[in-house]
């Protein structure tokens, strides 16, 4: 009898330690999927950063070589004209007023004194320069991009500067383009004030580690020593890192150089502003899951206090002698597989709704939550599945012509619905296999199986026309660029392939908007 009654107490405790591992299975699937998730949010953030410092740093560099090539031109009429002071002032105006490429425009002789200067209101014409980026480009008599400097005025500045030449080969000087560094300058015009609610921001180093921009105007000039992003990118190299700023503040950084100068780009956002919605997700779904969870632990006690009852009963009779009612009560064990059955569905029903929040989760890492569309990271998905089946496709590269000017006019809620507006008629115009894709920002992709260029650029126009064709209040008409390529007719990598679509993009950006362009261009 007194082994029975063992027994009886080790089922009861092996009973409770099957509850106790359903419970720490449930915990680990919840922080297994949790860190899973995780990562996966903060390596698709690292290369969405990775990504756009690439871009910056790209159109960084062709400014930069488009004002060298003012400069050229400039610097070739001075020459001409034998740097007649008449001309200079003439050619220092017209090269300032033209553009907005620079905050200044000097024309200095080859002993330093400045001979023009736009605007006049610098009060330099007429006098000798001593400042460090006048003695450096004397002594280069090369085209050039300067350190940062303090002016003669006291303003921190970057001077690009062409040596002047006569006809016969004689140095005559040179003429230079400023950009002011802690004022109004291209450099922000072009980099722009990228800086959201969540922390994000960007910022531009020079070869030396030196900020040119950012976004606290108080930090221009500065250095941040110790960051490892900004020593690799002032070292050439580009990628993505989880590091922590001069703040301690962890952040997902992606840095890419601008080779004509030496400068690196630099895209972050806080490592807690990336990880948020995720965070908030989880615990809506373990608070959800919380009663179930209790639910099912209650009816498992029940349950399992109804299934002692008659084993108690068996111990007790049989101590007792009563062995009429000790086999009756042994008969009453086989309900026993039927309550567990009943059990074991209660938990699958548990882990069945945690699955499904999961897979919620799955999704909503998949899916740009703005537009419905693919974010980066199912785009990688389909891009991969493709690559298996040996699958051919045509990629169109769609961008929003002036979208930032939308959003500066009638701010981001109206910006957010032309994104939804240019997502639907994408949707309209795309077959059931198609892959659509929201890039980021005012960035779209469409893969198309088994279509081919050209077939491609006709889909695209349908595409661009209706676009154009079509009215979204209160803005009125808007117009998208497409860059349209093949893979694998034009690159058998099908990275490089999308890259070939961007570079097509740029190219229907470059050709005034509104239109679309075919890698090769044409």
């Amino acid at each position: 009898m007194r082994i029975i009654s063992k027994r009886l107490n080790l089922g009861s405790l092996i009973l409770a330690l099957a509850l106790l591992s359903a419970v720490v299975a449930l915990a680990n699937t919840l922080m297994a999927s949790y860190r899973v998730q995780r990562d996966q949010l903060i390596s698709n953030t690292l290369e969405a950063n990775r990504v756009y410092a690439n871009k910056l740093a790209e159109t960084t560099q062709n400014f930069i070589l488009s004002s060298q090539q003012q400069l050229a031109y400039t610097a070739m009429l001075l020459g001409r004209a034998d740097m007649e002071a008449h001309r200079a002032q003439d050619e220092a105006s017209r090269l300032q007023l033209q553009t907005n490429s620079f905050n200044s425009v000097l024309i200095v002789n080859e002993t330093g004194l400045v001979l023009a200067t736009s605007p006049q209101t610098l009060h330099l014409k007429g006098d000798t320069l001593h400042s460090v980026g006048n003695q450096i480009a004397l002594e280069r008599r090369q085209p050039m991009v300067s350190d940062p400097y303090d002016s003669t005025t006291g303003k921190l500045l970057v001077a690009m500067s062409h040596p002047v030449f006569d006809a016969r080969g004689t140095y005559k000087g040179y003429v230079s383009g400023t950009i002011y560094l802690r004022q109004g300058s291209i450099l922000q015009s072009l980099l722009g004030t990228h800086y959201y609610r969540d922390g994000s921001y960007l910022y531009v180093v020079d070869r030396t580690g030196r900020l040119l921009y950012h976004i606290d105007p108080e930090r221009v000039g500065t250095y941040a020593p110790g960051n490892p992003v900004i020593e690799a990118v002032s070292r050439g190299q580009r990628g993505a890192a989880q590091i922590r700023n001069s703040r301690g503040v962890s952040m997902l950084a992606g840095y890419a150089p601008v080779p004509a100068t030496g400068w690196g780009v630099v895209a972050q956002r806080p490592t807690a502003a990336t990880l948020q919605p995720l965070s908030q997700l989880m615990s809506a779904v373990i608070w959800r899951a919380i009663p179930l969870g209790v639910l099912s632990l209650l009816v498992t006690w029940w349950f399992a206090r109804r299934i002692s009852l008659p084993l108690w009963q068996l111990a007790r009779n049989v101590q007792e002698g009563d062995t009429r009612l000790a086999i009756s009560d042994v008969g009453s064990i086989r309900a026993w597989y039927f309550e567990v059955a009943q059990l074991k569905q209660a938990v699958l029903y548990s882990i069945n709704t945690l699955q499904d929040r999961i897979g919620t989760l799955n999704r909503a890492s998949r899916t740009d939550p703005l537009t419905g569309l693919l974010n980066r990271r199912g785009l990688q998905q389909s891009l991969e599945s493709w690559k298996v089946q040996g699958q051919s496709f045509a990629i169109l590269a769609l961008d929003i012509d002036r979208f930032k000017a939308i959003n500066d006019k009638h701010g981001h809620a109206v910006g957010d619905q032309v994104i939804g507006h240019i997502a639907e008629q994408m949707r309209r115009y795309s077959r059931d296999g198609d892959v659509l894709c929201r890039n980021g920002g005012e960035e779209f992709l469409m893969l198309l199986p088994t279509t081919d260029a050209e077939h491609a650029l006709a889909i695209a126009e349908r595409l661009r026309q209706q676009i154009a064709a079509t009215a979204v209040d209160p803005v009125g008409h808007v117009s998208v660029s497409v860059g349209v390529a093949h893979y694998p007719t034009f690159d058998a990598d099908a990275e490089q392939a999308l890259r070939m679509a961007d570079k097509a993009l740029y190219m229907a950006k470059e050709q005034g908007r509104n239109r679309s362009v075919v890698y090769p261009y044409r």
